[in-house]
């Protein structure tokens, strides 16, 4: 099938797939709520400082939103992420004990949590099978013809009709790393992808 040697060819590029710093759940969700509308070169030490002052979801929770904004003013939005990172853990601190929820529908009642931040949490943080789709698997699976949707929740839907279950939670890393270094939104180096036999662009 198409969509498994797509996949196939991921794997062979990226053998050691996409690495994760931390997958404690909570530390995935904080840092994937800075990720939005940011750069992974500056989430990954935003995240890192944030952190190394507030370690735990109560520390987090009891944060002051100030310095809490001075810590993250490097990404997007610093100013709602952080009034956001302190009501999603208080939140999670006094609703569920401390304990990040492993299920989508009590992820997603938390502020902020799309279904792309709650499959990275659950996918990555609790290794469960689902597919994380930010805008490089959207962009990738549309350009490379595995999908043909406008939204990323129906992409969602339809790469899970065609890929096999075993590489969902997968996908996302392969197709982030794929989508930084090759197959890129703008100027994508066509003349170095290994995709270029079976790629629509080029048939």
């Amino acid at each position: 099938m198409y969509a498994e040697d797509v996949v196939s060819r991921l794997r062979e590029l990226y053998p050691s797939g996409y690495f994760h710093i931390n997958k404690d759940p909570f530390y995935l969700l904080i840092s994937t709520v800075l990720s939005q509308r940011t750069r992974d070169e500056v989430t990954i030490p935003t995240t890192q400082k944030l952190f190394s002052v507030f370690g735990t979801v109560q520390e987090m929770a009891e944060g002051d939103v100030d310095e809490i904004q001075e810590l993250i003013r490097n990404v997007g939005f610093y100013r709602v992420k952080a009034q956001r990172i302190i009501d999603i853990s208080r939140i999670i601190l006094l609703d569920y004990n401390g304990i990040v929820p492993d299920s989508m529908d009590e992820l997603l009642k938390l502020p902020g949590v799309g279904r792309k931040t709650a499959n990275c949490v659950l996918g990555y943080g609790f290794e469960q099978d689902v597919i994380a789709v930010d805008t490089h698997v959207h962009r990738i699976s549309n350009r490379m013809g595995l999908v043909e949707t406008s939204e990323p929740d129906e992409t969602e839907k339809e790469l899970e009709k065609v890929l096999s279950k075993e590489d969902w939670k997968d996908i996302n890393g392969l197709m982030v790393l794929f989508g930084q270094n090759v197959c890129r939104p703008v100027g994508p180096k066509c003349d170095e992808c290994i995709m270029d036999d079976i790629c629509p662009k080029f048939i």
